[in-house]
């Protein structure tokens, strides 16, 4: 083994690179094969993407799938379809993109934070349960790199005190909780197609629902209001043009053939990986066995301890272990209830108290991810070689040698 870090000048322990989006002369011939047709738009032209929300919704094993332009719109035409009203509180993990709280925002209410799981870094059902008041309409849990939440304590919760459930599976396409495929068991579940995600477009998003009356509304209100069986002028809700494209619908056909297989080798390389980081003294993979029956790997996470590596923050590890050719970067840095956003109140809504004051919020576990724990290896790497994730481990067994060598 090189035991100089590449950082200073020595050897990359991993070598290759993990093109992401992966593509072929198919996926190209695809999306000519529309441009070539003029038919672009949707829905005056929209039978590609039909044929797309059919395939997603057979492949959730929900009744429906409606297309919207990312993934942020899916989450807030889902809310709002659900029937919040201005000044209605959301339950929120404090661990995931700013478009789990700023779509709350969006629609009036009152993004409430519950701390997360210290072994999943999902949100913790006992810290949902505590968070629920006389205001609370809707959960939203976030499916965390892939990794399935605690479902049945949060719809328990959910029943128990008459909430709504929106599931975030923008991580999750393809990862299952107890055989059910994410997006499949809440009232709606949501997906993003961004460029980084497992699925992708560039961009794009897609709703899931089994209720038929959610369904509907969702699609009114991502087509400007109008309904089914309504003249084209003629608008019944407040909705807006959130549509998808016939390009990105054809696109995204073509990827789902490739889904199944990539999600069953990142749910492997994960399980493998999770057993040779385990050896390593300071590193611990996130928890496994808690309902997911297959993870996508949007993310592979492990906890880092400083204290075994010489104390060497987790910002300077994260460079290290990226400079040794694993992609990986060192995690959000902050929980989302310190972001400007909060802290300084830029709201830009009519219905949230003045007494609302995020600076009093205090998720620890979150924090400790944050600012101690968290490392993330990207989920193009998890479509690597056996050998890839046991370099991947070296790479860290080499950095620990070095600074405890020092």
């Amino acid at each position: 083994m090189n035991n100089k870090p590449a950082l200073y000048g020595g050897i990359k322990t991993v070598e290759k690179s993990f093109p992401w989006p992966i593509y072929d002369e198919s996926d190209i011939e695809a999306v000519a094969g529309v441009v070539r047709s003029g038919e672009w738009g949707n829905p005056d032209c929209g039978d590609i993407v039909r044929d797309f929300e059919d395939r997603f919704a057979e492949f959730c094993g929900t009744r429906y799938a409606l297309s919207c332009v990312n993934g942020s719109v899916a989450l807030r035409l889902a809310l709002i379809a659900c029937g919040v009203r201005p000044g209605d509180e959301v339950i929120i993990t404090p661990y995931t993109f700013i478009a789990t709280a700023s779509i709350v925002l969006e629609a009036n209410c009152i993004p409430v934070f519950a701390d997360i799981d210290p072994g999943t870094y999902n949100i913790n059902p006992d810290e949902v349960e505590k968070a629920v008041t006389k205001r609370t309409r809707a959960i939203i849990p976030v499916h965390f790199s892939g990794q399935a939440c605690d479902m049945d304590r949060i719809m328990e919760i959910a029943g128990r005190f008459d909430l709504r459930v929106i599931e975030d599976a923008c991580h999750g396409h393809g990862a299952e909780y107890k055989g059910k495929k994410l997006g499949s068991i809440g009232d709606a579940g949501c997906f993003s197609f961004q460029s980084s995600k497992n699925l992708t477009s560039g961009e794009g998003g897609m709703i899931t629902t089994n209720d038929g009356e959610l369904s509907a509304m969702m699609d009114s209100l991502r087509n400007v209001g109008r309904v089914k069986g309504g003249e084209w002028y003629e608008h019944h809700y407040l909705g807006c043009n959130y549509r998808i494209t016939q390009i990105q619908s054809a696109l995204l056909l073509n990827q789902m053939k490739r889904l199944d297989h990539q999600t069953k080798l990142r749910h492997e390389n994960g399980t493998y990986l999770n057993s040779l980081l385990e050896e390593i003294d300071g590193i611990t993979p996130l928890d496994r066995g808690v309902g997911e029956t297959l993870h996508s790997y949007h993310l592979y996470i492990f906890k880092y301890d400083k204290s075994k590596f010489s104390n060497l923050s987790k910002k300077d590890f994260a460079e290290m272990l990226a400079a040794e050719g694993v992609p990986c970067f060192m995690g959000y840095p902050q929980p989302l209830y310190k972001q400007p956003l909060f802290r300084e109140k830029n709201f830009m809504c009519y219905a949230i108290p003045g007494n609302v004051d995020y600076s009093k919020v205090h998720c620890p576990v979150a924090e400790r991810a944050c600012n101690e724990e968290a490392v993330w290896i990207f989920q193009n790497a998890m479509l690597g070689t056996r050998h890839d994730m046991e370099l991947f481990a070296e790479a860290i067994l080499k950095i620990q040698k070095y600074v405890n060598s020092r």
